[in-house]
């Protein structure tokens, strides 16, 4: 064989490589960053919890629930709505607390990826608030339930709406003091949220299972989901994410914002966690210039601490938020 046409031959299928990089990069994008129309159960690894906890984590979540559901609809909430920077129409929840005296205590709670997520995720995370007197604010992030926006902001976006979501509560109130608490990519969101600049008014952070970064998340789901490694696809992805929704992984980075921030916070993550795995809490937390606090919820999968332990977590939180008034 002619040497030319090996040379042609190894063009071809070079050209054919990066094509079907180009476009497995580009679908990657639309999988994960699109606005999700259907539930996605598939992205979640299956749990390696035992069956115990996972029972106990089930039967939690529904009695928090409907308590949670019982208490707004005995004191009501309101609709709040702001404008993003990029122009759209973000929604969210106001609950108010009946008791007066602690009127000027807030939180603003955020939920996680996806389908299922949306401002009703919070509503029992918010309970122990506002059972403390707490007002709660949980809004709808970009892409999700009824706010607007076509691509998913995985905390990276997120931030600078919460920078507003903050903004209309002080209006609100201004001697409010308030905590951002958020859950999976709402802790990522509450992270890099902690690293801008923000009013006095924000008094703790609370993460529970946040991700170091957009590109770590995605890289361990490249690995479960198609058993794939980093280069070339995930770099291509991002490049795409850039084009299409406005960040590349890596600049999407909590570990960088919490380096950054001065405000106390307290990590919480489930020591089985094989989602976004334990070992980021550690790092997240020696990366925290900041007063900080770690509880590791042993035995807990991704999101199960509250539902696992709901009254050792209601503990650690407010005993964390009541040692830094």
């Amino acid at each position: 064989m002619k040497k030319p046409r090996i040379y042609k031959i190894i063009c071809v299928i070079l050209a054919a490589l990066i094509l079907l990089d180009l476009i497995a990069g580009n679908l990657l994008v639309s999988f994960a960053l699109k606005r999700p129309k259907r539930l996605r159960e598939e992205i979640m690894p299956d749990p390696v919890t035992e069956q115990e906890t996972q029972d106990t984590v089930s039967a939690n979540r529904k009695k928090l629930e409907k308590e949670a559901e019982e208490w707004i609809e005995e004191h009501g909430k309101t609709e709040a709505l702001i404008t993003s920077e990029d122009g759209l129409r973000l929604s969210g929840d106001i609950i108010p607390s009946d008791d007066e005296s602690r009127s000027h205590k807030w939180v603003l709670a955020v939920h996680g990826y996806g389908y299922t997520g949306s401002r009703r995720a919070m509503y029992p995370y918010v309970l122990p608030y506002l059972q403390r007197g707490y007002n709660a604010l949980t809004p709808d992030l970009r892409a999700h339930g009824k706010s607007e926006g076509k691509y998913i902001g995985m905390g990276w976006l997120d931030r600078k709406d919460l920078v507003r979501w903050i903004e209309l509560i002080v209006e609100r109130d201004p001697e409010a003091e308030i905590v951002l608490h958020g859950v999976s990519m709402g802790g990522a969101a509450v992270m890099m949220t902690a690293g801008e600049e923000l009013p006095g008014n924000v008094k703790a952070v609370i993460d529970d299972c946040g991700y170091e970064s957009v590109w770590q998340i995605f890289s361990d789901e490249a690995k479960y989901l198609f058993h794939i490694p980093d280069f070339p696809l995930l770099y291509t992805a991002s490049f795409f994410s850039k084009l299409r929704a406005g960040y590349g992984f890596k600049e999407a980075s909590a570990l960088k914002q919490i380096k950054k921030t001065r405000l106390p916070v307290l990590f919480i993550h489930g020591s089985e966690d094989n989602f976004v795995h334990t070992e980021s809490v550690y790092s997240l937390y020696e990366a925290c210039m900041a007063r900080k606090e770690l509880y590791v919820s042993e035995g807990a999968g991704h999101g199960d601490a509250y539902y696992m332990e709901p009254e050792e977590y209601v503990g650690r939180v407010f005993g964390f938020i009541n040692s830094t008034d």
